[in-house]
């Protein structure tokens, strides 16, 4: 576990996108420990969730701009009565 200063971070704050350990943040003046900072786990949502369906949930590899793009062009077929 490392331990860093207040003063380290105000100078250097990327040291939070890189965090592979778990951090201490103490005050050196008064050798008090302020703060435990542990990495994010990079767990799957669908993992999480769906138990033992989780085998059967279809992932989706677009970026949310085309998944935008196809629900309007869905609903406007629908309310229009269009085909492209």
């Amino acid at each position: 576990m490392l331990s860093i200063g207040i003063g380290e971070i105000q100078k250097n704050s990327s040291i939070f996108s890189n965090l592979t350990e778990a951090i201490q943040i103490i005050d050196k003046r008064k050798r008090q420990v302020l703060a435990m900072v542990y990495p994010v786990e990079n767990v799957s949502t669908i993992d999480k969730l769906a138990g033992k369906y989780k085998n059967r949930v279809n992932t989706i590899e677009s970026n949310i701009e085309t998944i935008k793009e196809r629900a309007m062009q869905t609903a406007m077929e629908e309310k229009y009565g269009l085909s492209s």
